[in-house]
């Protein structure tokens, strides 16, 4: 499948079932070297999947100009400026930073079936996409607040 400009949900779903892009680089690291480097709750929600509670993230709220990155690996992920509140009390954003800086996954854990995000270069858990965004992409990104970084001082 070529790359677009702008993902939709029909990409979305192909990179889920047959494939995902290759990311630009890869960080790999044992259990015990990320727990030395990231807090309980980041670690918790990165490595083993968990998640925030709606509204208590530190990120849900801010709205600066910047860049957000992965927590565990620093790799950029979002631009601020794709960031809408989406009122589900997790940061939201349309599009990725590049297409390759996210890895989908079928997720179906919970007696449902979606879309998990994870860094794509050190695999940390990110949240779920869901097509109920807003236009053009229709693409809502729910990502825990824990799993990100806002880098302002970046062009």
């Amino acid at each position: 499948m070529k790359e677009v400009k702008e993902l939709t949900w029909k990409y979305v779903i192909h990179y889920a079932t047959k494939g995902n892009l290759a990311p630009d680089r890869r960080v790999e690291k044992t259990p015990e070297e990320w727990k030395e480097i990231l807090s309980p709750q980041q670690f918790k929600i990165t490595r083993l999947k968990g998640t925030e509670s709606p509204h208590s993230g530190a990120l849900c709220s801010i709205y600066e100009p910047g860049k957000y990155a992965c927590v565990c690996c620093h790799t950029l992920l979002f631009d601020s400026g794709l960031k809408f509140e989406s009122g589900t009390g997790w940061p939201s954003f349309t599009q990725p930073i590049a297409h390759n800086a996210i890895k989908y996954e079928k997720d179906s854990s919970f007696g449902m079936i979606r879309v998990e995000v994870l860094c794509n270069t050190c695999d940390a858990h990110l949240g779920h996409i869901f097509p109920d965004g807003p236009a053009p992409s229709g693409l809502r990104y729910c990502v825990n607040s824990e799993s990100l970084i806002l880098e302002t001082d970046i062009s």
